[in-house]
């Protein structure tokens, strides 16, 4: 009799062992590299075709104010995967790994694994060399992740082959390619390059994974420099048709020298029709890595996984495509620091609508945890869970972004003849607010209301004397 009473109760336990763990909600969390919100039909775009992220945004929460940290791969992917900002982790370049720094950090991956999760990467998650290090585990974090997979497609074979062209060809190593300005239209299909086989990893993954909780990370590569995709995509957008944006002449001289410090000596030989082509590949590549979300997301459908699992949407942060004449990131410019940002979540009240309130990607971390139920560490965001029920909650936080100019060591000296210093900007719902190496080398303020191009510096203005002082008093360096 207490053999059998014993039995009943293991099966019990084992019972509501497997009920718990069926109630976790699964996370796919999706990245792009250097992608803008302005080739985003869901964003706005009149002329880029992205219609699976747009249809992700349609189901979820899409925030229009998303802001990155640092407009630079590695500080970016830094913050967002650990919660910490670039000045807690003191990452501000794409040379070294958080962890030596900061060692005892728990990173997003290891508070999913602490609760039970599997937990796996395919592609791009921390900073790789693109594409140098495409292939590779470039600077992962080990401790993150209990899977990783790192494909490698025909755009690198392409780039191997030197089939790309490159607006620097003196360049030497990833600089080549990855660091200005490339593009290539390839003969190969989807599945042949390196995103393609990033989706059907992805898809595997969630196979092998549907019937226990995971947290499985997509990193693609696209529409990161060089701009490859197969060539169905570039017949897509007639590069002739393209409109490249319009800069007032000296409009270098609105703001201070610093805010330009991003363009690069090679971008003097762009023409007319070297921009349109440029923006033709740079659609090019946004639409063929829009394909690949569609290959993932159809997968959590037909694997009856949709109503069970959180998707994150995201780029590392944003890029500029000839606005205010710069090309890339690096800049503290609206075009550099936004960044698309589509959260859904099948429980959410909020979904299907947009939310206004400026949120940073040193947020995810806290919000992801709340979503799942866990435990997470103390970070320096702050969870999204109350605008995703209701997107227009109160919420006050601004949103921080900086970005270094010169050439620093790891220990922050400067290297050469350049000297090194940060640049800070807070945004709100209605202003940017930037200072240069703490005011020393410029400052600049813009009313999105009535400037929403950037085009008048509005810093010395005295009609924004109070707006200046109340902007400032937000900047990291002001509650030292």
């Amino acid at each position: 009799m207490r053999r059998t009473f014993s039995l009943a109760v293991v099966v019990l336990l084992a019972t509501m062992s497997h009920a718990v763990a069926a109630e976790k909600m699964n996370v796919l969390f999706i990245v792009s590299d250097d992608l803008t919100n302005n080739t985003l039909g869901c964003y706005g775009s009149p002329v880029s075709k992205s219609p699976n992220i747009d249809k992700l945004a349609a189901k979820g929460v899409r925030f229009d104010r998303a802001y990155c940290q640092f407009p630079l791969c590695n500080p970016s992917r830094t913050s967002f995967l650990t919660g910490l900002r670039p000045d807690t982790s003191k990452v501000y370049e794409n040379a070294t790994q958080f962890r030596k720094n900061v060692p005892d950090t728990q990173s997003l991956g290891q508070t999913f694994q602490k609760g039970g999760y599997f937990v796996g990467r395919v592609g791009k998650l921390y900073h790789y060399g693109v594409p140098a290090q495409i292939g590779t585990d470039g600077l992962d974090d080990k401790p993150s992740w209990q899977l990783t997979i790192n494909p490698k497609g025909r755009d690198k074979d392409d780039e191997e082959k030197d089939l790309l062209f490159t607006l620097n060809p003196n360049a030497k190593g990833s600089g080549r390619y990855g660091g200005t300005l490339s593009w290539h239209a390839s003969e190969g299909i989807d599945a042949e390059h390196t995103d393609g086989k990033i989706a059907a990893e992805v898809v595997k993954q969630l196979e092998a994974n549907k019937d226990k909780p995971f947290f499985l990370a997509c990193g693609f590569f696209r529409p990161h420099t060089p701009y490859v995709a197969p060539k169905k995509y570039f017949e897509l957008y007639p590069a002739e048709k393209l409109k490249i944006a319009e800069v007032p002449e000296k409009h270098s001289e609105s703001a201070p020298a610093p805010a330009f410090g991003s363009a690069k000596p090679e971008q003097a030989k762009l023409t007319d029709d070297l921009r349109r082509k440029a923006l033709q590949a740079y659609y090019a590549s946004t639409t063929f890595m829009d394909a690949q979300v569609g290959i993932v997301l159809d997968a959590l459908e037909q694997l009856k996984l949709a109503d069970k699992t959180i998707v994150v949407f995201i780029s590392d942060h944003g890029y500029h495509l000839g606005e205010h004449g710069l090309w890339q990131k690096m800049s503290l410019f609206e075009n550099s620091a936004r960044v698309p940002l589509v959260i859904y979540d099948p429980r959410a009240k909020g979904n299907g609508k947009v939310s206004s309130r400026t949120v940073e990607l040193v947020d995810l971390h806290a919000t992801l945890a709340d979503l799942a139920g866990l435990t997470a560490p103390k970070t320096d965001g702050a969870s999204l869970k109350p605008l995703l029920d209701d997107p227009t909650a109160k919420w006050d936080k601004p949103a921080i972004t900086q970005v270094s100019r010169g050439t620093p060591t790891a220990t922050g000296e400067t290297v050469g003849k350049n000297p090194w210093f940060m640049g800070y900007s807070v945004r709100n719902e209605r202003y940017r607010y930037t200072e240069w190496d703490g005011g020393k080398k410029g400052v600049q303020l813009y009313d999105y209301d009535k400037d929403p191009g950037e085009l008048k510096n509005a810093a010395e203005d005295a009609a924004y004397a109070e707006v200046v002082k109340q902007m400032k008093a937000l900047l990291p360096s002001a509650k030292k």
